[in-house]
């Protein structure tokens, strides 16, 4: 503590932010404590927010310094450190999850003339195994498959166990798609049925390592969920044209929020965002350059 005194009284940075661990629950309540006792912080950054973990250590920060958290971190890079939103932490407390950071997510993750494709061809019922597999690869780039799924609301009250087995069941897709020609993965209905489809189904299991058993359950699953993914597109496009607002309306929308504000508050949340953090600096100079004294 006392070489953190002396370097911040050498330094003598604008801002000095205690770097806090989200896992550590309540026992962030001390470690803040102490810091800010003998060191003096002007906020804190809550890191490992991509995990499983629900963040109810930014209670305790706010609650023992009186210091705002200023950023969050959702992943290992420079780049997954965001400005901290305090709505949307208090949905994910409360389990309600966190929609709107799972929407900026998918933006930064997909292109838009390429999200529009997949629509149509969702619509259309032309889906296929080369754009589950696309999905895929992008729900990785988006962090872990765990920390996605709290973002959802009501899933909360599903167990680490079950997270694991449909994380595991995704790798396993992953895995058997991989193993099928560029034909079979546009054209999932040679894989369907009839004594040409068996013969496919038996080298797709034995190129991945798995069981024929397994590649029939992919097919079957991939079938109804191309089925259901149409009728819900045609749906929500419908309602969208009428005047509900659609999909994009409730995909933005925050817990309690109704459709019809659910677009201006998606839209203030993406300026937000596209402030990054030292941006958000930048934006609090008062002439001379600022300097920050990150305490971990």
């Amino acid at each position: 503590m006392r070489e953190l005194r002396d370097v911040k009284a050498a330094a003598k940075p604008d801002e000095t932010l205690l770097v806090v661990d989200a896992m550590t629950g309540q026992e962030a309540a001390n470690l803040t404590r102490a810091f800010n006792d003998d060191v003096g912080i002007t906020g804190a950054i809550l890191t490992k927010l991509d995990g499983d973990t629900r963040g109810g250590a930014a209670l305790s920060v706010q609650s023992v310094s009186g210091k705002p958290i200023k950023f969050v971190g959702t992943g290992e890079k420079v780049e997954r450190l965001e400005p901290f939103f305090p709505e949307r932490m208090a949905s994910r407390i409360l389990g309600m999850g966190d929609v709107l950071t799972l929407v900026d997510k998918a933006e930064e993750a997909m292109d838009a003339k390429e999200a529009e494709a997949l629509t149509k061809r969702m619509v259309d019922n032309t889906f296929d195994f080369e754009d589950f597999l696309k999905q895929s690869k992008m729900i990785s780039t988006m962090g872990s498959f765990g920390g996605l799924m709290k973002m959802l609301p009501g899933v909360g009250s599903i167990s680490g166990q079950q997270m694991a087995a449909a994380e595991q069941k995704l790798k396993l897709a992953t895995c058997l798609i991989n193993s099928m020609t560029p034909t079979e993965r546009k054209q999932p209905d040679l894989l369907a049925s009839g004594g040409a489809a068996t013969s496919r189904l038996t080298r797709i299991a034995r190129g991945s390592g798995r069981t024929v058993a397994d590649a029939k359950t992919l097919v079957s699953d991939f079938q109804r969920m191309r089925t259901m993914m149409a009728k819900m597109s045609k749906k929500m496009l419908a309602e969208q044209a009428g005047g509900g607002g659609g999909r994009a309306a409730w995909a933005g929308r925050a817990p309690g929020r109704p459709p019809s504000t659910a677009r201006s508050g998606a839209r203030r949340a993406r300026r937000r965002r596209k402030a990054r953090p030292s941006e958000a600096l930048e934006s609090t100079r008062t002439g001379a350059e600022r300097r920050c004294l990150l305490v971990a």
